[in-house]
């Protein structure tokens, strides 16, 4: 292993140059550069003869130059070099654009293969901007080509021409992290194997099956961690919470009814908290199913059994919107409900934090403030994490670890297919709010190209001089000269001054303090501001029952999830509510993205759609949600990878085998997926 860890700059061919460009693409040891997948593959093994090319794909030939090179000069920038070939199906053109160096590079006679783009204009065979080699090399031709993500200044052949020295002088280093007995099960190659084949496949099925064992081999790790994680929860001996009759009591007075999937939530919470082992649950519920007052129930029972309890948000706005909701559901029942966040003044801070340790706070609502070392409870024995997405696995253990073995509840309003959540949250049980409160009125959602502007701004007139208010979203803070695109600053400049001069307009962002970004928020809240431009900072949780339309700038630049929780922050009063996509994109994906938004409520359906057109590491944004990152497997094809590598997880834990000296090198795997060192990974 210490070889595989070497700097980059000991492979041969790699100097001081390529070290820092390859740096920029993370690629630091000879590990990561073994490791380093190419993102698709170009199948240049495919040849062809002229009589059978098809225009615009890409073919290999075999040719014989049969003349000298022509440069025909079409303007000032623009020259054409055409060499005469013939093959044995008949005679054409290998053609080059401003490529008048290669003029000499063709000798006539000589036999060449070629691969490029086959193109005919009229009787005239073209092959254009060909790759060439003599017919004994075959490097660049008559086999599939990796493709390789890059950096400025790095070319595909010098990446080739890297990875085929690591490979050559550092694979034999690499250990066979499976057991034999699994490579045979499932027809896996062995580790040097599947390497080399992954980046130069002999053929088609043989790339196909180095994937499929790599991607094997990490999604067992993956599994493998998440389930040590939710034994260790598991196995420990957790507060087991008295049965409170009070709780249905209170249920029976809330000022409005339950749904029966909320239901059925806090039925499952209930029991997990009345048992002995520590509850580990994840609640997923669509935006505006009712998360919140199923962890307030939960909540009340906590503090009903003498316990405190901890709710964290990922934002402030959000951690003070929750703290008003829950204390005024609370209040009239003796219980203290305190908000800790990063923008409290130091004298208020230190009196929440010693009414915490010394038990005479109840609840305590805040953001990332919760977790650090000088917070200490009395007597915690539940926490709720808010909008899991946006926290590490790490962090919801860290304030986990603030008590004696609590209870834990996470929820979120980002719907993530069942099956997918199941292998996400390895470590969680899962309960599905899939049902709405009835009397929410269902948004009605329009999608717009930019001509409609003038159009979406009297419609705001109209509905702000009724007395209703609006968000207008956008993706960036500020003006940027490389995209096209609206900015927050730029557009709140130009609708307060040009278009609105008769409203109050606020703006939002989060690059803002927190006590700025509370003081907008309040006011909008109170109808001070009618209108508020925004970035993606009001995605999450916030509640204006009055603010009745969403107007999303360049929707195209965001995913379906993200735009259905944009759309989720109105429809929360009694007015019909309008969202309004204006997609500036004329591209098939992107009308079929707002078509799916505009036909569909369904967080669950939209979230899968989300998956299928982006894929995960869009979806989930750069390491969102909290899981090692993967390199070869994708969460979404792999599907069925996944559940056989879940099964087998469970297998191997539940049979001990993971202490077998076969499972050694997969443990340092999983220790360095999960950032821990090997003792630590205690099954």
């Amino acid at each position: 292993m210490e070889k595989l860890n070497l700097d980059v700059q000991y492979v041969k061919g790699i100097g001081p140059k390529r070290t820092y460009k390859l740096r920029r693409l993370n690629i630091k040891t000879i590990k990561d550069l073994i490791y380093f997948v190419p993102k698709d593959y170009e199948d240049r093994s495919n040849f062809k003869t002229l009589k059978e090319g098809i225009k615009n794909e890409k073919i290999s030939l075999e040719i014989e130059i049969t003349g000298p090179a022509v440069i025909n000069r079409i303007r000032k920038n623009l020259s054409i070099l055409k060499i005469p070939f013939k093959d044995i199906s008949g005679i054409g053109n290998l053609v080059y654009f401003n490529q008048n160096f290669l003029r000499n590079r063709f000798k006539i006679g000589e036999r060449y293969i070629v691969n490029g783009k086959f193109n005919k204009i009229g009787m005239e065979y073209q092959i254009m901007n060909p790759v060439f080699e003599s017919p004994s090399e075959k490097n660049k031709i008559g086999r599939i080509i990796p493709i390789y993500p890059l950096t400025q200044g790095l070319t595909n052949l010098e990446m080739m021409s890297a990875i085929k020295n690591v490979l050559e002088e550092y694979l034999k280093y690499v250990q066979e992290p499976l057991p034999y007995d699994i490579l045979k099960k499932y027809n896996l190659m062995d580790i040097h194997e599947a390497l080399y084949n992954i980046h130069f496949p002999r053929d088609k099925a043989s790339k196909e099956r180095a994937r499929k064992t790599l991607a094997y081999e990490e999604l067992l790790a993956l599994q493998l961690g998440l389930l040590n994680i939710k034994n260790k929860t598991t196995d420990n001996k957790g507060i087991q919470f008295p049965h409170k009759e009070e709780v249905n009591d209170f249920i029976d007075s809330l000022p409005f009814k339950l749904t029966s999937a909320q239901h059925n939530v806090i039925k499952e919470i209930v029991a997990d908290m009345e048992d002995k082992h520590q509850m580990n649950r994840l609640v997923q519920g669509d935006v505006g199913s009712g998360k919140t007052i199923v962890g307030v129930v939960s909540m009340y029972k906590a503090v009903l059994s003498g316990y405190q309890a901890a709710m964290m948000a990922p934002t402030e706005i959000l951690a003070t919107q929750h703290y008003d909701s829950i204390s005024n559901i609370l209040g009239k029942y003796d219980i203290r409900c305190e908000l800790l966040v990063g923008s409290l003044n130091s004298k208020k801070k230190e009196q929440v934090l010693e009414d915490l340790k010394t038990g005479r706070i109840d609840i305590v609502v805040g953001t990332h403030a919760i977790i650090q070392e000088n917070v200490e409870f009395n007597r915690l024995g539940l926490v709720i994490t808010d909008e899991q997405h946006r926290f590490g696995v790490k962090q919801r253990a860290i304030l986990s670890q603030k008590g004696m073995t609590p209870d834990v509840l996470v929820m979120t309003a980002t719907p993530i297919p069942r099956t997918l959540a199941l292998i996400l949250y390895g470590d969680l049980d899962i309960s599905i709010i899939d049902e709405l409160p009835p009397g929410r009125k269902e948004i009605k959602t329009y999608a717009v190209d930019k001509n409609m502007k003038e159009r979406v701004y009297k419609f705001i007139e109209k509905q702000v001089n009724e007395g209703r208010q609006a968000y207008i979203v956008c993706p960036l803070i500020e003006e940027t000269e490389s995209l096209d695109i609206n900015s927050a600053e730029e557009l709140y400049s130009y609708l307060r001054d040009e278009i609105f001069t008769k409203f109050k307009l606020g703006i939002l962002h989060g690059r803002m303090a927190s006590k700025e970004k509370d003081e907008i928020m309040k006011r909008f809240k109170e109808n001070e501001i009618q209108i508020l431009v925004s970035t993606t900072v009001i995605e999450v949780g916030v509640n204006v029952p009055n603010a009745n339309i969403m107007v999303i700038f360049n929707a195209e630049r965001f995913g379906l999830a993200q735009l259905h929780q944009l759309r989720g922050r109105v429809g929360r009063g009694e007015y019909q509510s309008y969202c309004i996509l204006i997609n500036e994109s004329m591209s098939p994906i992107s009308r079929e993205r707002m078509r799916i938004l505009q036909s569909s409520s369904d967080g669950f359906k939209i979230s899968e759609k989300d998956l299928e057109l982006r894929g995960p590491g869009e979806f989930f944004g750069t390491k969102q949600h909290g899981l090692p990152e993967l390199k070869i497997a994708n969460l979404i094809n792999d599907i069925n990878i996944l559940k056989v590598a879940q099964k087998d997880a469970q297998k191997i834990i539940e049979n001990n085998l993971i202490y077998n000296e076969e499972y050694k090198q997969l443990n340092l795997i999983i220790s360095e997926m999960f950032n821990k060192n090997r003792d630590e990974l205690d099954y």
